[in-house]
């Protein structure tokens, strides 16, 4: 795939632009898929209010650690807007300064997703609740028309 870079003005457009559901799908949040295997990462269309730009948001655990995974909202189908990493390493940024898990990748220009700060604990008060986390990050990502997810029975 290409390496697609935007500004910083452009990234922030798209992180603060209103986000909906693309469907009406219903998504299991770490369900298990036909093939009786467990799913552990679902891909969400979103669209924006105004139907000109298509986002994605990813939500991935761990195959092992279940305990670790990913909330991620992309545009363009490749860039990385926003992360939040949990349960995981700490980060090492570009300067060689390490932050702890978890920490929230926000895009940066001339670095994409290379850098890492603290979870803002305003924003994420509860990171040990993966649920409530997915509902702030969806929030913190301005998804206001939220996809329809469903806990798994073991979620």
């Amino acid at each position: 795939m290409a390496d697609i870079n935007l500004t910083q003005s452009e990234a922030n457009i798209l992180i603060s632009m209103e986000k909906h559901r693309e469907n009406e799908n219903c998504y299991t949040y770490f369900g298990i898929d036909k093939s009786k295997k467990s799913k552990k990462s679902i891909s969400i269309p979103l669209i924006s209010a105004d139907k000109r730009e298509k986002f994605l948001l990813d939500i991935s655990q761990g195959r092992i650690n279940l305990s670790k995974g990913k909330y991620q909202n992309r545009a363009r189908e490749t860039v990385v807007l926003v992360r939040l990493d949990f349960g995981g390493p700490p980060h090492s940024n570009p300067d060689r300064v390490e932050v702890p898990c978890p920490h929230l990748h926000i895009y940066r220009e001339d670095y994409g997703d290379k850098w890492a700060d603290p979870v803002p604990l305003n924003k994420f008060p509860n990171t040990d609740d993966l649920w409530k986390t997915l509902m702030d990050f969806m929030a913190f990502c301005n998804i206001t028309q939220q996809p329809y997810i469903e806990k798994d029975l073991f979620s």
